[in-house]
């Protein structure tokens, strides 16, 4: 397991106004997920998960207590798909808030999961 960062509850809220930790984390199962269906993703992206997460360009609705997460990385070719999971107070305790899944996009599918997708926050 690893620390990625704290969660800005207040930014969240749009994802669920219940959220009962602020640590993020990844696991090693869910970094070997990503290896898997995402060959050559997650070292390219893992130097920027905490910048995903604590100030991403889009915060997408996606399944209860989960916010899909857009972040284009300035000055480099990378745009970011993160799904993050909040944990809530009905989740069982001692979970965190954690990183299920993230790997790049296209241009075209960034456009397309803003265009057909609900908007929760969009950085100004």
């Amino acid at each position: 397991m690893k620390t990625i960062c704290d969660l800005d509850m207040e930014l969240y809220q749009c994802v669920t106004p219940d959220i009962a930790a602020r640590e993020v984390i990844i696991t090693d199962e869910r970094i070997q997920h990503i290896k898997r269906r995402h060959p050559g993703h997650f070292e390219e992206i893992e130097p920027f998960l905490r910048a995903a997460i604590e100030s991403p360009d889009y915060i997408l609705e996606d399944a209860i207590h989960t916010g899909l997460i857009l972040k284009a990385i300035e000055g480099i070719d990378i745009r970011m798909y993160l799904v993050l999971r909040i944990h809530t107070s009905t989740d069982s305790p001692g979970f965190k808030n954690s990183i299920l899944s993230a790997w790049k996009i296209s241009d075209a599918r960034w456009n397309n999961y803003v265009r057909n997708k609900n908007i929760l926050y969009k950085r100004e």
